[in-house]
């Protein structure tokens, strides 16, 4: 923070809606609001009480009206901040609510950075780090899954988790440190055990933590998934049954999509980006060509491509060129479309021209076989029931494997025979990792890079 200034930001998304938000907090948030803002009766702003909406006019400098609409002051340290928080609420709009922002500004605030006023809450502490890091995980959340995932996290529960393993290390290092400061006692045994059994159970709960980090990256980042094949196979139609809408263009024209069209979808409550890909042939049209060669780049990032092959016109050597282009080991599922009309077509052969992978027959058009492949999608990336735990995002996975390399390296130290203080070192090493996930041990550099993934109002 700069300071203890006052800041202020819009905390509502841009264009047209019914009401729009200026969030101000800070020690002069009060008295801001009396310049900014005039109630339409009783007694001024600052002697209101807190939490309460105000009705009237918002002012600028020179005290003309810029909008009209409620504001409501909540005092600090019972603010989301842990300050004085202002809110004014005005019409939405683009024009609106920049108009009581610029009246905010001029009455002496700071235009907020990204992610200002939840740092502001974890440094008052009003939430640890993680808990901070869990708000833009539910700003972003592209299904219910997701969200509930990282309700889990606001609450608390990794915040939690994490602090009883920290507890336990301290016990840890409580008695190496007996160990060291009193030779006399004769602890080295009592020691030993300590260490083995306390590095055992903290190891132990680690691991249940970061079992849940992949399924953390797929809820937060979405399950890459690409539709490949050649032109007019159905690959638009079959993108359209998945979205559930008409978003890719589908006509009889062989060429159509020219670019890739990608599309979140929720597939089991996993969040899907699914992108339908130019149909990868040799072609003279400059724009195509475009289009053929950014689908090959997809291709090369998908964690699952979908393969999809014209079931009336059996599997044909351009299908079969195709995926031989395919990245090699990248996981791919055969899709026969428009079985209806190719009811004959050899699956096993599709089957062994993809070397075994899972093949499934589909009419996009109808709309039949399309709940096989979800229910493949979904398989594929290993959804797990809501009740169990989800690591949010990289950085506490990358701080738990620290803290489980600097344990496991206080267990070959002690079976090494060096002494209580060596091994001291990598358990407070594991004290200090898990401390990053809470915010209980990082510096500025690191709450910089974190934050600034906020948007500017949150």
């Amino acid at each position: 923070m700069k300071g203890e200034d006052t800041i202020a930001a819009i905390a509502t998304g841009m264009g047209d809606a019914g009401v729009g938000v200026i969030r101000v907090s800070g020690p002069d948030a009060v008295a801001l609001g009396e310049r900014a803002f005039r109630p339409r009766r009783g007694s001024p702003l600052g002697s209101r009480r807190s939490h309460s909406m105000v009705y009237g006019v918002m002012i600028d400098a020179s005290g003309a009206t810029v909008d009209e609409g409620l504001a409501v002051v909540m005092r600090g340290p019972h603010s989301f901040t842990g300050e004085d928080v202002l809110e004014l609420h005005c019409h939405g709009g683009q024009v609106a609510v920049r108009r009581v922002l610029d009246a905010t500004l001029g009455a002496g605030a700071r235009l907020a950075e990204p992610g200002e006023f939840t740092r502001r809450a974890f440094l008052h502490g009003r939430m640890d780090l993680a808990q901070a890091e869990s708000v833009i995980d539910i700003i972003q959340a592209k299904t219910e899954r997701a969200m509930d995932a990282a309700v889990h996290q606001l609450r608390g529960e990794l915040s939690s988790a994490v602090r009883e393993i920290r507890e336990r290390l301290l016990a840890v290092s409580a008695h190496l440190e007996a160990d060291i400061d009193f030779p006399e006692l004769d602890l080295e045994v009592q020691t030993q055990d300590q260490v083995d059994a306390g590095c055992d159970w903290c190891l132990a709960r680690i691991g249940g933590l970061l079992a849940g980090a992949h399924q953390g990256k797929l809820l937060r980042e979405g399950l890459q998934v690409v539709l490949a094949g050649r032109t007019n196979v159905g690959k638009s139609s079959l993108l359209n049954r998945l979205v559930r809408e008409n978003r890719a263009i589908v006509t009889e024209i062989p060429g159509t999509t020219r670019d890739v069209i990608a599309e979140w979808v929720n597939i089991r409550g996993l969040p899907v980006v699914l992108a339908d890909t130019a149909g990868i042939r040799e072609t003279k049209d400059v724009v195509e060509q475009l289009g053929v060669d950014r689908s090959r780049a997809m291709l090369e990032r998908a964690d699952l491509i979908l393969l999809v092959v014209d079931a009336a016109d059996g599997l044909t050597d351009e299908d079969r060129d195709l995926i031989a282009l395919l990245p090699a080991g990248k996981p791919c599922f055969g899709i026969a479309n428009k079985i209806d009309i190719g009811a004959g077509f050899d699956m096993v052969q599709l089957t062994e021209a993809l070397g075994g992978g899972r093949v499934y027959p589909v009419s996009a058009q109808s709309g039949s076989g399309v709940d096989e492949v979800e229910e493949a999608i979904a398989g594929f990336a290993g959804v797990v029931d809501k009740e169990e735990f989800v690591l949010a995002n990289a950085r506490q996975a990358e701080a738990l494997r620290r803290a489980a390399a600097h344990l496991e390296a206080a267990q070959a130290t002690r079976r090494t025979g060096f002494g209580s203080d060596m091994i001291s070192i990598d358990v407070r090493s594991a004290w200090v990792a898990l401390g990053e996930i809470t915010g209980e041990s990082v510096g500025e550099d690191l709450l910089d890079q974190i934050f600034s993934r906020f948007c500017i109002g949150k």
